[in-house]
């Protein structure tokens, strides 16, 4: 019968060590799930229509004069904007009180698509194609003389 010395038994100790960790490491188990998960989007805030013509000299029957600007997107991305339109005008309120109607001495007209998405930041993407007259009523139209027509817009 073989006899074991400490250090063969050592050594025995030891090689099976090894090979019962070889084996742990080359043995696993497989396995499939599933599982659910959910994302939200966000929502965005209107655009601020710009206008950046300068309009200066009008005059009863003179020619339209063409509006353009541009937009603050306070978004964190671009928002797409199909057209800007020209929804009314008010006239200062001296010049109401002097005669100037608020309806009929000017006129809004034209279109200004758009059709982009507006990047994000101020003063950005452009539109252009509206326009502003202010008509000859025939009348003495003095009081309207220094007016000042804020247009009022809106995108889509």
């Amino acid at each position: 019968m073989p006899r074991f010395t400490r250090k063969s038994l050592s050594m025995f100790v030891a090689v099976l060590v090894v090979l019962t960790g070889a084996g742990a490491a080359f043995a696993y188990w497989t396995n499939s799930g599933s599982g659910t998960g959910t994302a939200g989007t966000g929502t965005n805030v209107a655009v601020t229509v710009n206008q950046t013509t300068v309009v200066t000299g009008l005059y009863p029957g003179g020619s339209a004069v063409t509006l353009s600007g541009n937009f603050n997107n306070p978004n964190a991305g671009p928002t797409y904007v199909t057209a800007v339109t020209a929804t009314g005008y008010v006239v200062d309120a001296t010049h109401v009180t002097a005669g100037c109607a608020t309806t009929g001495n000017y006129t809004l007209g034209g279109t200004a698509p758009v059709a982009a998405n507006v990047p994000a930041g101020s003063n950005q993407g452009a539109w252009t194609g509206l326009t502003i007259t202010m008509n000859n009523l025939g009348t003495n139209q003095d009081a309207c003389k220094g007016a000042t027509v804020t247009i009022t817009y809106a995108s889509s």
